[in-house]
Parts: structure tokens; C-alpha cells; sequence
């Protein structure tokens, strides 16, 4: 395995990175005391420069309008352009819309690739994925509540949604619901495309989460589906089969999700140590960098951060060489330990900025509210972590240990 980066890749990720750092840091302040709504317009201008850069959807397929990378080298990608909120919106590769454009891909009929994926891809439309319920456990996408209906024609889908996150502005969702009861635990439950605007899709509110309700894309909705009605044609994929999907469209969207974090170590730590350098602290000038507790911070902070990266390169790879189910393992290791790394990273970089670290003069509070999220969607650390060592586990049994 050698992760040396392609020299396409560092081309690309080097005219990102002069992107990120001139066009979207300077917004960032506007970003954390306004709307995202309000900002639409100077962040439409952004993605048409980043358009016309040829940077636009760099994991998304060529023939709708994407670059192309696959997982390894949008992973590199990814890490760049999570050093601003803003950098997966404005390039086009942001979730939930990424991994809904990698399902529609797989899974759509052309008739759903035509009206959904490929305006999805050129950035005309925004999309969410409606799946986790306020009243079951969200790490366990098995036990719906949520029925879809077959009459005539149509499914009639009833349900009550939570965290489907940025619903505020989406033309459309893609709803987690039971359609086959009588089946296997693992077989109940389908995938529906529908439309925002369809009779009985209401969305309750923007839920508030650390105080702040979202707009527009920033939004984690509150979905009641109540007697929704749509096309049985809007099936995406086999009945059935949304556990299935789901999983494969959890497994890269990890990958995302660890290499964007990482973004987010990289950004925090920089600023740490450039606060920890320019902080005097001693009638003698000295800094916060000649503290040996500093110090400690720092180094830890670096090999946890080098180490969460090679694991999640490792990852990328294993599901690029081998498949989801091969690297299943590996998914849920990188899934706790990536969070826990940058969750530190922000709380070490908060800690050495002092009283400005709680001010939204600068990013970081901004990360630690918003980011501690990480240890839970996508599945709990709890649960990721019971679950690769039961499957360690099996296999010692009966095997001989000298």
C-alpha cells in the first residue's frame, strides 16, 4: 500500500487549498453570525468560480458533470477542503447530497437518474436523506417505524422523521420505510425518492442543536410524513433491499465523513499552535509554546492526527481494492477513533486560546459545537466499538495462542 499522493491529486488539492484559504476562510465570520440562506448568493457566485476552475463535484461521475475521483482520491480531497464548513457546499461534494448522488448512480432507473441525479450533480438542487426516528434507536436502521403503503399505483407513507438533515430547501428525500413487514429483520424496509413538495411531506421545524436551528442547507429537519403519496415508480432500488443499500452507502460516506474531520484537525491545530507561539504569558516574554504541558499537547495532538489519517487512507483503499463488507472492520474503527481525535484537537486548541476560544471571533467554538455530533450520527462510537470487537473476538475462538 503506498499512499503517496497521485500528482493529479496534489494539483488538485493544492489549487483547493489556495481556494479555501482566499475565498472561503475570509466569509467564515459571516458564515457563524448570519443565515445560511442569507449567504446564498456570494456562495452560488463561489461555486461558479469553482466551476470554472474545472473543481466542481470531484468525487461525483463524469458523465453527469463530476470529476471522477474515486474514494482514495477524494479522501485526499476531502481532508482539504474540510479546513472550512463552507468547502464540501461551495465544491459540490457535500453530504447527504454525496452519498444520495452515489446511490442514485448505483441503484436509480434512468428516468430517476434523468429528474433527480443529474441536476442533483450540477448543483441545481439539494436533497437529504430521511432515515434516523425520534422514537427509535438511530445506530439501528433495522427497526423502522415508518410504513410505506402500497395502494394502487402509489406507496402511502406515515411516519414521523427526525435529523434529516438540511430537508429546509431540498427538492427531495430519500425516505427509509417498511414496505415488506413480513420479511427477515434485514429485508423489511425500502428506499423512496420524494419530492418535498408532495402532498403530506411536512416538515415540522428546523431542530435546534447546540442552540442554533440552522437555515436552508444548515437545517436537521423534523419530518412528518402523514398519508404521503407517491409513485411506486419513486422506488429506488429492489423493495427491501434498504438496509442493503444503506450500508453501502454508509461505508464510503465514512470515508468522507473521517477525511473532512481531518480537514478539521489540521485547521484547529494550526491555529493552536500559532496561538501557543504568539501568546506572551511572562513579564520576560516568554510564550505558551514554552510550556512542556503546551508542548505535550502539540505532540499528541500530531500523532493522533497522522495516525487517525494513515487509518483512514488505509480504509479507503480496502473498500476501493475489496468491497464495504471486506473493510467493515476497518469502517468502524476509523468511524470512533477519527471523532475522538479531532473532538480532542478542537478541545486543545479551545483550551490554548483561552477566553477568545469561547468566542465565535474564531472557528473553533464554532467545530466544538457542531462537531460533537460526530460521536453519534452515523452510528455511536458505543456501538462501533462492540461491534469490531465481537467480530476480533470470533476470531480467537478456538484458535491456540502461544
Amino acid at each position: 500500500m503506498d499512499f503517496t499522493m497521485p500528482e493529479k491529486v496534489k494539483v488538485i488539492t493544492d489549487m483547493m487549498d489556495e481556494f479555501v484559504d482566499k475565498e472561503l476562510i475570509p466569509l467564515e465570520p459571516e458564515f457563524m453570525n448570519n443565515s445560511f440562506r442569507d449567504m446564498l448568493p456570494v456562495l452560488m457566485e463561489k461555486r461558479r468560480m469553482v466551476k470554472q476552475m474545472e473543481l466542481w463535484a470531484p468525487n461525483h461521475p463524469r458523465e453527469y458533470g463530476g470529476m471522477g475521483l474515486d474514494l482514495v482520491e477524494h479522501a485526499y480531497v476531502s481532508e482539504s477542503l474540510g479546513r472550512s464548513p463552507l468547502g464540501h457546499y461551495v465544491f459540490g461534494c457535500q453530504a447527504p447530497d454525496a452519498g444520495n448522488i452515489e446511490i442514485l448512480y448505483k441503484y436509480g432507473t434512468d428516468e430517476q437518474k434523468e429528474r433527480w441525479l443529474r441536476p442533483l450533480v450540477e448543483g441545481e438542487i439539494r436533497s437529504c436523506f430521511s432515515m434516523t426516528e425520534i422514537d427509535m434507536p438511530g445506530s439501528n436502521p433495522v427497526m423502522m417505524d415508518t410504513t410505506a403503503v402500497k395502494d394502487g399505483d402509489d406507496y402511502v407513507i406515515n411516519g414521523q422523521k427526525w435529523y434529516t438533515s438540511s430537508s429546509d430547501g431540498s427538492a427531495f428525500a430519500i425516505v427509509m420505510a417498511t414496505t415488506n413487514p413480513e420479511n427477515p429483520p434485514y429485508l423489511q424496509t425500502s428506499m423512496i425518492i420524494v419530492p418535498t413538495d408532495a402532498p403530506g411531506f411536512n416538515q415540522v421545524r428546523n431542530i435546534p442543536v447546540m442552540g442554533e436551528p440552522g437555515t436552508d442547507y444548515t437545517g436537521h429537519g423534523e419530518i412528518a410524513y402523514q398519508n404521503c403519496r407517491v409513485p411506486q415508480a419513486n422506488l429506488l432500488g429492489p423493495e427491501g433491499h434498504a438496509f442493503v443499500i444503506a450500508q453501502e452507502r454508509l461505508g464510503p460516506g465514512r470515508i468522507h465523513h473521517c477525511m473532512r474531520w481531518l480537514g478539521i484537525c489540521k485547521r484547529v491545530f494550526d491555529l493552536m499552535c500559532k496561538r501557543a507561539s504568539d501568546r506572551v504569558m511572562t513579564p520576560d516574554g516568554k510564550t505558551l509554546a514554552t510550556k512542556q504541558i503546551i508542548q505535550a499537547w502539540i505532540a499528541e495532538c500530531a500523532a493522533d492526527i497522522q495516525a487517525a489519517r494513515l487509518l483512514t487512507l488505509h480504509s479507503a483503499w480496502k473498500i476501493e481494492q475489496f468491497g464495504v463488507k471486506e473493510a467493515r472492520e476497518d469502517i468502524s474503527l476509523i468511524k470512533f477513533f477519527v471523532a475522538n481525535v479531532m473532538q480532542n484537537a478542537i478541545d486543545k486548541a479551545l483550551q490554548v486560546h483561552g477566553g477568545l476560544g469561547m468566542t465565535d471571533d474564531i472557528i473553533i467554538p464554532f467545530y466544538y459545537r457542531h462537531e460533537r455530533a460526530a460521536r453519534i450520527y452515523d452510528g455511536a462510537d458505543e456501538v462501533h466499538k462492540v461491534s469490531v470487537a465481537r467480530r476480533i473476538l470470533r476470531g480467537y475462538e478456538g484458535r491456540e495462542v502461544r
